[in-house]
Parts: C-alpha cells; structure tokens; sequence
C-alpha cells in the first residue's frame, strides 16, 4: 500500500509511510471517542457492540462467558461497490 501510494502521489515511500499512518491513527482515535469515519465514495468505519455470550473451549468443551466487546465495523460506500461489479 505504501508503494502505490508513493507512486500515486510522487512523494517517498517515507512520506507515504507517515501519511497512512497519520490517516489511520485518526481512524483509530476518533472510533475509540466513539465516533464515525466517512470517506465520501469509499464507505465508513463505525463501532458496533458484540454481546456478550456463552462459548465453548474447543479442548474440554467446558462452556466460557465471553465478554461484551466493541468491534470496528466498515460499511463500504456506493461508489465502492460499484467499482468492483
């Protein structure tokens, strides 16, 4: 990804490096305040809220409470989908 980014943007892969990196620690950051990313044409980044439930150890087969969690979630956008059918 960095490689194609530096290409694209003829800047070093340096750069491109950091500018990823930039973009996804704001993604990172602003889905843990527990907002949401929109890239127009791309899709959003959004947080969803698994429930907690019952698993199973694969070992013994003893049943394990699993924890509620939050998980990043991407919602991909028209234009998106549109550009791979």
């Amino acid at each position: 990804m960095i490689e194609h980014i530096a290409k694209q943007a003829d800047i070093s892969k340096a750069s491109a490096a950091r500018a990823l990196e930039a973009v996804l620690g704001a993604v990172t950051l602003t889905l843990k305040a527990g907002g949401t990313v929109s890239l127009v044409g791309f899709g959003s980044f959004l947080v969803g809220d698994r429930a907690p439930r019952v698993g199973r150890n694969l070992s013994t087969g003893a049943a394990i409470k699993i924890a509620s969690s939050k998980v990043p979630k991407f919602r991909p956008g028209k234009a998106f989908k549109d550009a791979l059918n």
